[in-house]
This record gives structure tokens, C-alpha cells and sequence, in this order.
């Protein structure tokens, strides 16, 4: 399975962004980690075919993830970016708990 995201940029605080993997074929779950300067990479967020999904604690009622399953794509809508939020996004491929596979990052700045 190939990856290929695109919707990274710079935002303000506050601000939204959303990005969109599209994926070569079907896979179970689809997500996206983060992976900030100095830090490990973390979940964001992922979400099986059927609609069951993972949120990490510092993004819950900020982000929403979503899938078209018709079009293999994922989506990340960033409500009220922080500037914490900071970091290369990560589309992912796999099951739920473990990305199988990984797309190329796409880099989000939150900065006034």
C-alpha cells in the first residue's frame, strides 16, 4: 500500500487545517502520527473501515478523523490549532494499534 498526503502548511493558533491521504488500496485502518523536534513520533489518530476509532488525549475535541472507504482516503480536520501542534503528520496504513505502513509526512507550523 502506497501512501500520498497532502493539506499540510502554516496556520495561525486557532486556526484549522485538514489533511488527506489518499492510499494505492484497502487497508483495515488508516491514521496519522506526529512527530515533533526533540520527540518521539505519537499517535494522532486512526480509524477502521467500519468507523471505530483512536484519538490521543492532547487532540480529542480538537481533530476529527474521517475516511471515504469508496476513494481509500483518510482525512484530519485540526480545529483550534496549538502551537504544540507543530510537527510532520504521518499517513498510516495497518490495523488499529500498528501502522504497517507509511507515507512520505506532510509538515504542519502552527505560529503566529
Amino acid at each position: 500500500v502506497q501512501l500520498q498526503a497532502s493539506g499540510g502548511g502554516l496556520v495561525q493558533p486557532g486556526n484549522s487545517l485538514r489533511l488527506s491521504c489518499a492510499a494505492s488500496g484497502r487497508a483495515f485502518s488508516m491514521g496519522w502520527y506526529r512527530q515533533a523536534p526533540g520527540k518521539q513520533r505519537e499517535l494522532v489518530a486512526t480509524m477502521t473501515r467500519s468507523g471505530s476509532t483512536i484519538y490521543a488525549d492532547s487532540v480529542k475535541g480538537r481533530f476529527t478523523i474521517s475516511r471515504d472507504n469508496a476513494k481509500n482516503t483518510v482525512y484530519l480536520q485540526m480545529n483550534s490549532l496549538k502551537p504544540e501542534d507543530t510537527a510532520v503528520y504521518y499517513c498510516t496504513a495497518g490495523t488499529l494499534v500498528r501502522p504497517d505502513y507509511w507515507g512520505q509526512g506532510t509538515q504542519v507550523t502552527v505560529s503566529s
